[in-house]
């Protein structure tokens, strides 16, 4: 058994040793695609006045894919039955029981109010950043050339590989679908819808009260110093609120963007061994920027329903 083995390997290496030497060959012979990167996304084609960007396209293949794998949970859930028949469904189920034993243990009062918000938030995030593991997302597009107006539609047949082209000057890649968490809008909406909620969120369950936090002037004229100091943390908390939109925006922005440049420049120096590892951390990466944004959110969220202390309960 062993001596077949390594038998195996010492082919496998001269495998590995042939295709390297086609590399070289093939990168002497064609110019590689180098990779066209800019934040704000690229528009596709022209629906009337409308442009339509590749992350709008990465974004209406999300939504199909979230609907497409809970539809059938949701099917399952309207004719009443405590277990799905499974596939699907049953995952569906199990991640759902997951998210809603992750709010319930922090949400409190208000862990129905919250939970909606808290798993379209994870859901949505966790595979607008997976989409960037689907062979042809960010490398497969319209191919431009640097130094005459004009494009030359193209597809890679590797996933992850380059298109190349056989000609002179230099060319640039657009994609057809973009990772939607590089783009600004998306972050931003995401950031906003957040917050926003927050506010409501605060608001339903203590009332006008809520608004102390902001405008504390309770002492204000019985224990001035205490007061104005209660005033001055009001205003931290008013900017404490729009810096968590900036925060929410660029941190999910910045390492998903991150990644894509970096994937984009090691695939053009070296198309497939290195970027394979690069695309496992990326899953990672994917995974925790979900968790940290939902989570955040359901923090968040959680205080404002409850308050300072927790004093305010609902009526």
């Amino acid at each position: 058994m062993e001596e077949t083995r390594k038998w195996r390997y010492g082919v496998n290496r001269w495998f590995v040793l042939l295709f390297i030497i086609l590399g070289i060959v093939f990168a002497k012979m064609y110019a590689p695609i180098q990779p066209h990167i800019q934040v704000a996304p690229e528009h596709v084609f022209q629906i009337g006045n409308f442009y339509v960007t590749n992350t709008i396209v990465a974004m209406l293949i999300m939504d199909v894919l979230i609907l497409a794998f809970f539809f059938p949970f949701m099917r399952a859930a309207k004719k009443g039955t405590l277990l799905p028949e499974g596939g699907f469904a049953g995952a569906a189920e199990a991640i759902i029981e997951t998210l809603y034993n992750m709010v319930e243990t922090s949400g409190g009062k208000a862990t129905k109010t919250i939970f909606p918000w808290f798993a379209t938030i994870f859901i949505t995030v966790i595979v607008a950043n997976w989409m960037e593991l689907i062979p042809g997302v960010d490398s497969i597009g319209i191919i431009e050339h640097a130094e005459h107006e004009g494009h030359l539609l193209a597809a890679t047949f590797i996933p992850g590989v380059m298109a190349l082209v056989k000609g002179e000057g230099a060319y640039a890649l657009t994609a057809y679908v973009r990772t939607l968490s590089t783009d600004l809008n998306f972050t931003a909406a995401l950031a906003l819808i957040s917050v926003v909620m927050t506010q409501v969120i605060g608001i339903k369950y203590q009332g006008m009260a809520y608004f102390g936090k902001f405008l504390n002037t309770r002492e204000l004229f019985s224990k001035p110093f205490l007061g104005v100091m209660d005033l001055l943390v009001g205003l931290l908390e008013i900017i404490s609120e729009f810096s968590k939109i900036l925060s929410f925006t660029f941190r999910l922005f910045g390492n998903v963007f991150a990644g894509s440049v970096l994937l984009f420049l090691v695939g053009s120096m070296v198309p497939v061994f290195v970027q394979s590892m690069l695309l496992t951390f990326e899953f990672g990466i994917g995974a925790i920027q979900a968790y940290v944004f939902a989570m955040l959110t359901l923090v968040f969220m959680a205080q404002a329903a409850a308050g300072h202390g927790g004093e305010h309960e609902e009526a």
